[in-house]
């Protein structure tokens, strides 16, 4: 039985009021019903809906069909899971090739530049190569300027793409089922892989989320018909193939040493073992804190994933008072020893002559071996062990004159020409 509903004879009424009250259907019912409309609410919203009015019809969503090797989606996910027994928020990124919906994610205490280039780095190295389109949305981390198909990502990315072999592309603003392949995992990962589950630290995460993908993509899926491992080995000839040489990933810092002998990278401290006020560089990569005094490294150690404040300090860069001093010591003794043998009894007495110098005495010596021919220094050293001669300013002067006399050839005694 078809019937007249009791909102149409208002139906012009409604359109004003819903304009007037912004939308709210609350207001436009207190004000229908002040005018003598006698519906109810339930009747109004109803109406409403049938007619169209104050809502826009749902579109249909869309299906994209990839083919292998045509396209992979990466995206980022703010979780809250328990590190060490407390909560906090953390970024889960993921990658996942559109055709065989192999899928691979990680965890971060934030997500920069840097650890998107970390991630994509690890996951490509999961998967073995890369599609030639890299489906992103409009994240600042990788973009630089334009959304959609206007957008440009930053040079840096650009060269990472290219390294690799794919290009990076943004869905268009709004439109985020286009991104969907990776977009909808997210709530499965929540959902499945973190509830009830806790970890001691990110590498303690990662390393359960690493056998977690290796069990889900090995999993047959009932709307594939197939696991996504299945449907990878079609997929895998179609990848681009990784670089020969894949580059670590690292940022540089320029640091100074600070008066307790350390470097601070993002609230940070690492012990390093260089004198206070030197300047240093640091490289950061994933896993490691580098620091290099000129061309060579000074320090390694385990980096600390999250800014914590924590102090990193290394036993070896702080060894007991005095013990230093004693150790440079010896190894300058020991290096004396190993390029001259002869001066074994000049080193003793030179180390018994005076306590407060004998480290510089033997730095002084150990240069003269180095840098002096063999045949004077000799000669003058045993001269001035004869005499108990210990200052080795005099003893270098004895070294340059017999260089002087025996290896540089001014003239001839009979008056003749000179050599040029």
């Amino acid at each position: 039985m078809e019937r007249e509903e009791k909102a149409e004879p208002f139906r012009d009424e409604i359109l004003r009021l819903h304009g007037t009250c912004k939308g709210n259907l609350v207001r436009v019912h207190e004000e229908l019903f002040a005018a003598g409309c006698e519906i109810s609410y339930s009747a109004l919203t109803s109406f409403c809906r049938r007619q169209g009015i104050g809502g826009k019809p749902k579109r249909p969503a869309g299906h994209y069909h990839f083919g292998p090797g045509e396209e992979m989606q990466h995206d980022t996910s703010p979780h809250e899971i328990e590190i060490d027994g407390h909560k906090r928020v953390v970024q889960v990124a993921s990658l996942v090739l559109c055709y065989s919906r192999l899928i691979f994610f990680q965890y971060y205490p934030v997500f920069t530049r840097f650890e998107c280039k970390v991630f994509l780095t690890e996951a490509l190295r999961y998967v073995g190569g890369s599609c030639a389109v890299c489906m992103i949305d409009n994240t600042h981390v990788i973009v630089l300027r334009g959304t959609g198909k206007e957008m440009v990502p930053v040079a840096e990315m650009i060269a990472f793409g290219e390294h690799f072999g794919f290009e990076f592309r943004a869905h268009e603003k709004g439109d985020a089922n286009r991104s969907a392949r990776v977009e909808r995992p997210f709530h499965f990962i929540e959902n499945h892989f973190e509830a009830g589950r806790t970890g001691q630290d990110f590498k303690d995460w990662n390393r359960k989320a690493l056998g977690f993908c290796d069990q889900v993509n090995a999993k047959s899926k009932r709307h594939l018909k197939a696991s996504p491992r299945e449907l990878f080995a079609a997929e895998q000839p179609h990848l681009r193939p990784l670089p020969v040489w894949i580059p670590p990933v690292y940022r540089i810092h320029h640091r100074t040493v600070s008066i307790d002998g350390y470097v601070r990278v993002d609230s940070n401290l690492y012990s390093v073992p260089l004198p206070v006020g030197r300047q240093v560089e640091v490289r950061e990569t994933g896993d490691r804190i580098e620091v290099y005094d000129g061309p060579r490294v000074a320090a390694s150690h385990a980096r600390v994933e999250a800014p914590a404040n924590k102090r990193v300090t290394d036993p070896a860069h702080r060894p007991p008072r005095g013990e230093a001093k004693k150790a440079r010591q010896t190894q300058e003794q020991a290096a004396i020893l190993r390029l001259a043998p002869e001066l074994a009894d000049y080193v003793a007495k030179l180390k018994a002559s005076g306590k407060v110098q004998a480290a510089r005495s033997l730095r002084r010596l150990l240069s003269m071996v180095r840098e002096y021919p063999r045949v004077p220094l000799l000669a003058a050293i045993r001269e001035a062990a004869r005499y108990g001669l210990f200052d080795l300013n005099r003893v270098e002067r004895m070294v340059l004159k017999r260089i002087g006399e025996d290896f540089f050839f001014l003239g001839n005694d009979t008056g003749g020409d000179t050599d040029e």
